[in-house]
């Protein structure tokens, strides 16, 4: 099993974010969730720089 990567993160935000753009007609709730997950994932613990925004 690999180990789940900050960059496969954001690869899912990105498709999540393609799919609610071509499809606003569906339900999205359950992806909404999924991304505000991914970008607290992203964002990393707080006070804690993520690796792509060092303070």
């Amino acid at each position: 099993m690999q180990a789940v990567t900050e960059g496969d993160r954001r690869k899912e935000v990105r498709v999540l974010l393609d799919q609610i753009q071509a499809h606003p007609e569906r339900d999205w709730t359950e992806a909404r969730q999924r991304l505000a997950t991914l970008n607290k994932l992203i964002a990393g613990p707080p006070g804690k720089p993520s690796i792509s925004n060092p303070h």
